[in-house]
């Protein structure tokens, strides 16, 4: 099974999506030839994944996946070690100590987040090893070589948030050549730490899922730790909350979390089997130019143009898998 976001025309058993594993500084190819003038047939974003041969998939690294389980089921979250390695390690840290077990999603905000965390007005749970404050990793701020051999795969198109926009490692991402700055872009599905006023005042005790349309301005305000693999129907179909912001009125509302786990220690016969399509791959590339330039009987002008949070990075159970 491969999985794309809601919004996306595919066919039978093509569901929803995140994150891919990327080269250098690669730059997406320049404009294909509209469908009108090509000879080939056009084949469209869901039909070139589909097609994706195994070197174009990897496999997300356990210590890096992480389990929210709920009543209703699983979320798959990937963790951006590499872009706020101390968000993610702090995380961990929590999970480890069962900080999030039993903890309620609390609020449910129409066309924008989810999110959990201890219930407001209750006093933070305790914690051993995990810290309660962190500086901010709003950007990776890299020096010029570190820069230079980034893994990232720019998309051609202008953006209106960030001077170059691609797939930092797999993730969406913008970034700043002149700054040396790399930083996660609010996409369908992204997770964030939520914070108070102070950049200071948070290290992941509170986390949120983007489940509307891509709330691009929090870019670089708030530290991304990640992206949701696999559940996200199970998040954006909650009860909207009634109260300020989304946030569920009554105790009654919430969404208990029953736990959350790092996928390296759960046993490998309980773990979901994903595979990340590679967005340093030219099969990756070539299912780009496709929703650039969409053609076939209805699409009469192509844009020659998308947006970043409208590309897609498939997921897939693994062929062997699947079959069984």
């Amino acid at each position: 099974m491969i999985a794309f976001p809601v919004g996306y025309a595919l066919s039978a058993g093509l569901l929803l999506a995140a994150s891919g594993f990327a080269s250098a500084t690669a730059q997406m190819p320049p404009p294909a030839a509209s469908s009108a003038t090509s000879a080939k047939p056009f084949q469209s974003y869901s039909e070139i994944v589909a097609a994706a041969p195994a070197a174009a998939w990897r496999t997300p690294d356990p210590k890096n996946l992480i389990y929210l389980e709920m009543a209703s089921g699983r979320v798959v979250i990937e963790l951006a070690a590499n872009i706020a390695p101390n968000h993610v390690a702090n995380i961990r840290a929590l999970i480890r100590e069962q900080y999030f077990d039993g903890l309620p999603i609390k609020r449910s905000q129409d066309n924008y987040v989810v999110q959990w965390g201890t219930p407001d007005g209750q006093q933070p749970r305790a914690k051993i090893a995990a810290k309660s404050n962190l500086q901010p990793e709003f950007v990776r701020k890299l020096s010029g070589v570190e820069f230079s051999g980034f893994a990232f795969d720019r998309l051609p198109d202008i953006d209106g948030y960030a001077p170059q926009v691609g797939f930092a490692s797999g993730f969406h991402a913008g970034r700043d050549p002149k700054a040396s700055e790399v930083w996660l872009a609010h996409c369908y599905g992204a997770v964030g730490v939520g914070r108070g006023n102070a950049v200071d005042s948070a290290a992941g005790e509170e986390l949120y899922v983007v489940t509307g349309h891509a709330p691009r301005h929090l870019d670089k305000n708030v530290t991304l730790v990640g992206r949701v693999l696999q559940g996200m129907p199970l998040l954006s179909s909650l009860p909207r909350g009634t109260g300020p912001l989304g946030f569920y009125d009554k105790p009654s509302q919430f969404t208990p979390i029953k736990s959350i786990r790092v996928a390296a220690d759960v046993a490998p016969p309980e773990r979901t089997d994903l595979e990340v399509i590679r967005t340093d791959s030219p099969t990756f590339q070539h299912a780009v130019e496709a929703l650039r330039n969409r053609g076939g009987d209805w699409f009469k002008v192509p844009a020659g143009y998308v947006e970043l949070c409208n590309v897609p990075i498939a997921v897939r159970v693994p062929p062997v898998k699947a079959m069984k």
